[in-house]
């Protein structure tokens, strides 16, 4: 039952831009900083949002919109909007337990929710807690590694698997650096000091998960567990990534039976390719401007990559904050769109309760949208709904 607390906090957020000033009082600096920002000069995490701002709407007028539904299935599942949560690495850092938060959130409102790989709880227990859960992979360097851990998932019981294939080589987060943010995190006293500044993390989250559930660690970047979130001299284990090529996608492809998605496509020919070697489905992503600062938004190039991958499913995520963001999206030819960043900080600051909420910002603000639009259904939005006002970029 939400408490009387959390009821009064979550009324003064109205969109999901709110959460991120609430998470930001609320989060030690470095955690903030490690959820909310980009990579160099954050020119890819920007233009990410300005690219929804070069479409205006085209209503249509005296539609009887009264029975209008914004459900839609995805690999078999109806679900009750057309959008999910994206993956994000830590998530029970800034929020206690919060991988499992935002995947029975998801769970009770019938929306798809990408588990990160790089997570502090065991993927067995969220996938025992919500079934249906997606699981996002990072490969590990080598095909000694990769059985192991895509064996691992499938007998957890996960059906789909979105294999990440942007981060070959670790981005450039300066913002990371300056913040004093590190994975593990390395006890200091500049990070004693945010922490016990920022009381209710600290207790709610910190302490709370030390008490019961031990030192998270890194769990499930590899088919074994990884590094203690904190330690002043052991290091994560970055996997070097970067002789990863197709071959190693056919072997995951050979190996997993379920519902097989590629995240991290730009290239139209990436795209093609990536259909013609098995992927069930696409995720048009710049990894949230995490990566190659200067990489396109996903939004510009995501209609030539559904035309040429016209038989899969095409999904986007990045800079989607509004419903009309998801509506742009869904009429340039995406079938779903994941939102990250806003549902960690719903997490952070509310827990289950943040989440549902921001779920339920975004999908009443779509079924809003398409009342105002003259739209009954997602799968009746093509291009002709748009019209192109500007072409400017970050």
């Amino acid at each position: 039952m939400t408490d009387a607390g959390t009821r009064r906090r979550l009324r003064e957020v109205l969109s999901l831009d709110d959460f991120e000033p609430v998470a930001q009082r609320h989060l030690p600096r470095p955690v903030f900083a490690y959820v909310s920002g980009g990579t160099e000069t954050d020119w890819s995490l920007h233009d990410n949002r300005a690219a929804f701002t070069d479409y205006g709407f085209l209503p249509r007028a005296l539609v009887d919109v009264s029975r209008r539904s914004q459900a839609t299935t995805l690999f078999g599942h109806a679900y009750a909007a057309p959008f999910g949560i994206a993956p994000m690495g830590m998530c029970a850092l800034y929020a206690y337990r919060g991988d499992l938060v935002l995947a029975r959130a998801a769970a009770k409102a019938n929306v798809p929710m990408m588990m990160s790989g790089t997570s502090l709880i065991r993927l067995e227990e969220v996938a025992a807690q919500a079934p249906g859960t997606w699981f996002q992979a990072y490969l590990p360097g080598t095909a000694e590694q990769i059985v192991p851990l895509v064996e691992r998932v499938a007998r957890a019981g996960f059906d789909t698997l979105v294999v990440t294939v942007d981060c070959q080589i670790p981005g450039n987060r300066e913002n990371n650096v300056r913040a004093g943010f590190t994975a593990p995190l390395r006890p200091a006293p500049r990070l004693v000091v945010d922490a016990v500044t920022h009381p209710r993390w600290l207790a709610g989250t910190f302490l709370r998960t030390l008490a019961r559930h031990g030192m998270p660690h890194f769990e499930n970047n590899f088919a074994t567990r990884g590094a203690p979130i904190l330690s002043r001299d052991v290091l994560r284990d970055y996997s070097d990534r970067g002789r990863l090529d197709w071959r190693h996608w056919r072997l995951v492809r050979d190996m997993w039976k379920g519902t097989l998605v590629i995240k991290g496509i730009l290239d139209p020919r990436d795209a093609k390719r990536a259909h013609e070697l098995g992927a069930d489905g696409i995720v048009v992503s710049n990894h949230g401007g995490r990566q190659l600062d200067g990489a396109v938004a996903p939004l510009r190039v995501l209609p030539a990559i559904v035309d040429a991958c016209r038989d899969i499913p095409v999904m986007i995520d990045g800079g989607i904050r509004r419903g009309t963001d998801v509506l742009k999206a869904l009429a340039l030819g995406a079938r779903f769109a994941f939102v990250g960043r806003p549902f960690a900080f719903a997490a952070a600051i509310e827990g289950e309760a943040g989440v549902l909420h921001a779920i339920e910002i975004l999908a009443s603000e779509i079924d809003r949208d398409m009342g105002m639009l003259g739209v009954t259904h997602p799968r009746e939005l093509d291009p002709s709904w748009l019209v192109r006002v500007r072409g400017g970029g970050a």
